[in-house]
């Protein structure tokens, strides 16, 4: 039996080739890969031995010859095929262990220029690869570190691999190959905005228990060629497996987060904000974001921005949190918080904040809707005041209450005082009944009204959600404005001696 091994990452090799030799393999290997091997005092044969031609261009051409790919190809229930191999006195393989040039990694980062991303295409090992998956009936195509000890356990027991196994082996490379010719052809199409063809991959980071419901499978998976993703820098401390839900709610609260500097927390539920604050120190700013709505964040996905100290992990765990990420925990606090065995308490390591320029998925059927993320931090100095006249800690509110704004669902109206939400109205079909909710929420807890402010994502179609504001104490509005009737919403707050600010830009989110 003859293994061709040509790896870039060698994690795990070194028990992988053990094994095979025991089980009277024979090595065959390519550069690097060979001289690994040799090391650990296997007897390796290198791939020049087996072609009688040297490596060229620099290591470019190595393993692009017929007595590897025929070895590979080689059919050996057809006698034809068989017959060749005699005829040239090519030995055929019967199992190819690659991976490949890490691509996306180099073209992912920092200051890459593009003849050093280019330098790592892999031709060779693709090729290799996919011809033997090709080929799985006789040849068995490894890819993954991760396939090296369950391949080692059934080739000791049975002596060889089944056919069940060699196509769940070969499944697997296409599924690898077409990853990696995806993020080479994602990196090359990125200097197009929206390009003809869009080929996306994406790597398995976890199995999920299930879905967003338990009769849903799930599973999370990573862009490849991305620098980072929602749980790339984060550490899970305790609790129990993150959920399609918690992992969805968490994105959802990490992208607001990302928005402030200042000490923030925000509460999310069922993909929304039900409670955000600012404040002097982060035991505030979680009071106050708790305070915005206590009854909707129970079970809450809870983000800081902070450290949690004992005292905010002890007032933390009085209540019922879902996922609770920062970027640090006092030792007395974690004590505190796994008290609760279901918490799942993760450690936000992540140091750089997210930038412009990713794309944002929906699914329909059968297809695929892609746009730019709705990242953009506005401030005042794009805006315009087109009434009244406002003192700066109502600036404040405003900015702070329109970046909320933005990451409710449409339609979408925040109410918000000293830089805490104090009612939100989230995912309605009409804009007066999403103001009525922010309302009611403000009166259920408490929340005094006048001298707030209210942010709507889009623009008053009419004067009446306004008014209805106005009335119940609301000072000043933010809205994008560009309605047929922004001359009757504007009288009407100037008439009601507020103020209102208009942004020139929507932030619908669906």
């Amino acid at each position: 039996m003859r293994a061709l091994i040509s790896v870039y990452d060698k994690t795990g090799l070194d028990d992988f080739a053990r094994g095979l030799a025991e089980l009277g393999f024979e090595l065959i290997a390519s550069g690097g890969t060979a001289a690994h091997l040799a090391e650990l005092g296997l007897d390796v044969t290198r791939v020049e031995d087996v072609t009688h031609a040297p490596e060229m261009l620099g290591g470019r051409v190595k393993t692009l010859h017929p007595r590897i790919h025929g070895g590979i190809l080689a059919r050996r229930d057809k006698a034809d095929d068989v017959a060749a191999l005699a005829e040239q006195q090519i030995q055929p393989f019967d199992l190819v262990c690659v991976n490949f040039y890490p691509f996306s990694d180099a073209a992912a980062a920092r200051g890459t220029r593009e003849e050093d991303a280019v330098q790592m295409i892999d031709v060779g090992g693709p090729s290799m690869l996919r011809a033997a998956a090709k080929n799985f009936e006789h040849v068995a195509p490894v890819c993954r570190v991760a396939q090296y000890d369950r391949v080692l356990e059934e080739l000791r027991e049975h002596g060889s691999l089944s056919r069940e196994t060699r196509r769940e082996l070969a499944t697997a490379a296409f599924a690898c190959t077409a990853a990696y010719e995806a993020a080479i052809a994602a990196w090359f199409a990125g200097r197009e905005d929206f390009p003809e063809i869009v080929t996306l991959s994406f790597r398995k980071v976890q199995d999920l228990t299930y879905g967003e419901n338990p009769h849903q499978r799930g599973a999370y998976y990573a862009e490849q060629g991305a620098r980072r993703h929602l749980l790339s820098q984060v550490e899970q401390l305790h609790g129990r497996q993150l959920s399609f839900v918690n992992l969805y709610d968490l994105g959802g609260a990490v992208m607001l987060l990302r928005e402030f500097t200042l000490p923030t927390c925000v509460i999310v539920k069922h993909a929304n904000p039900c409670g955000v604050a600012i404040a002097g120190t982060i035991e505030e700013a979680y009071e106050r974001a708790l305070a915005s709505d206590s009854l909707s964040a129970f079970g809450m996905v809870c983000v800081l921005n902070r450290p949690v100290s004992a005292e905010l992990g002890k007032s933390i765990a009085a209540q019922f949190v879902d996922v609770l990420l920062a970027p640090g925990f006092d030792d007395e606090a974690l004590a505190a918080l796994k008290t609760k065995p279901t918490t799942r308490i993760l450690v936000d390591h992540e140091r750089r904040a997210y930038t412009a320029g990713e794309r944002d998925y929906k699914r329909v059927p059968g297809g695929l809707l892609i746009q730019d993320r709705d990242w953009d931090i506005e401030d005042r100095e794009s805006m315009q005041v087109v009434c009244g006249s406002l003192a700066e800690e109502q600036w404040g509110d405003l900015v702070f209450a329109w970046r909320v704004c933005k990451h409710v669902g449409s339609n979408a109206i925040v109410l918000a005082k000293r830089l805490q939400t104090i009612g939100i109205g989230a995912g309605q079909q009409s804009r007066i009944d999403a103001v009525k909710i922010a309302l009611d929420k403000a009166r259920q807890f408490e929340h005094p009204l006048d001298g707030s402010v209210l942010a709507s994502d889009a623009f008053f179609p009419f004067a009446d959600g306004p008014e209805l504001a106005l009335a119940s104490g609301v000072a000043a509005i933010i809205q994008p404005g560009g309605s047929k009737r922004d001359d009757e919403v504007v009288a009407a707050v100037r008439a009601a001696g507020a103020a209102m600010v208009f942004t020139g830009r929507r932030h619908f989110r669906h």
